[in-house]
């Protein structure tokens, strides 16, 4: 089976490895097509793509993660982007000023409580354009604030803790249309995280997001159980959604997810980006 992973973070967002180091760890696990969804940016894909030219038998995908407010918070994927289209850059320029607003609040309320950070420190944790949580997150280690990143998120930065401060989220119909105006189709982001945990509620709101736009769904991914599993699939073919997987993976931020097999169960074959591709033919030809 040709397999693929279709959720992988790179240093240009929040993942430890630079598109070189994950296209050729890609390579090394033997995936035929992985794909860049990067949160907020695309700034990775153009050296993803040349190395995956240099090595040979592996497919680049060019994506973007976007977080949306909708029930609670939401990710959107976007696949087959045309990176270089100037209403997606100007887009994605705007959500890169969102996550500078939040980092600055977010750097404020550490201050407040006697804790020093500088744009500058986090500035030193990433390799790429934009900070996240996960670069706080590894700023408190080196600082000894805190042991690990779970500690980190728990204390410091995950919903409800003491630093938190909730980003300035688009509406998913502003975030899949951008997608889609782009030439790329968007896919709903491992739907086990939303707010609807019902089938009949969950029903409702992919009903209403495939009416925005929305292509698919991510059936597969490192944090779905078989019965999450089962629940989306019979959902995305109730509703002639596309089904899609991916590993989320982000490197050592998350060390228990490996490229390509999550947690060690997701296996995911080329058919699906297969279907996905057809889905973007009919709506380019529509």
């Amino acid at each position: 089976m040709k397999r693929i992973d279709l959720h992988s973070h790179t240093t240009a967002s929040d993942g430890t490895l630079t598109p070189r180091e994950l296209i050729k760890l890609a390579k090394k696990q033997g995936l035929e097509a992985i794909a860049i969804t990067d949160h907020d940016t695309v700034s990775g894909i153009k050296e993803a793509k040349a190395v995956a030219e240099e090595i040979g038998g592996i497919e680049v995908i060019p994506g973007v993660e976007v977080s949306a407010d909708y029930y609670g918070e939401m990710h959107i994927l976007g696949y087959f982007l045309d990176i270089h289209d100037p209403v997606l850059q100007v887009r994605l320029e705007e959500l890169k000023e969102i996550r500078k607003r939040r980092n600055h609040r977010m750097i404020g309320r550490f201050q407040k409580r006697g804790i020093h950070l500088t744009l500058e420190e986090l500035e030193s944790e990433t390799k790429g354009e934009l900070i996240g949580r996960p670069h706080f997150a590894s700023l408190l280690i080196k600082k000894g604030l805190v042991n690990t990143f779970q500690e980190a998120f728990n204390k410091y930065l995950a919903h409800g803790s003491l630093c938190y401060v909730a980003k300035e989220e688009v509406h998913p119909k502003d975030a899949i249309e951008m997608i889609n105006k782009s030439g790329g189709v968007a896919v709903l982001a491992h739907p086990v995280f939303l707010k609807a945990k019902t089938r009949l509620k969950l029903k409702s709101l992919f009903t209403e997001l495939k009416e925005m736009g929305l292509t698919g769904i991510e059936v597969y991914h490192s944090d779905h159980s078989w019965k999450h599993r089962e629940l989306f699939l019979g959902l995305a073919n109730d509703l002639d959604l596309c089904v899609t997987g991916g590993s989320d993976y982000h490197g050592t931020h998350k060390p228990y997810i490996n490229l390509g097999v999550g947690r060690g169960n997701l296996s995911l074959s080329y058919d699906l980006l297969d279907r996905l591709r057809e889905k973007q033919s009919l709506k380019l030809s529509a």
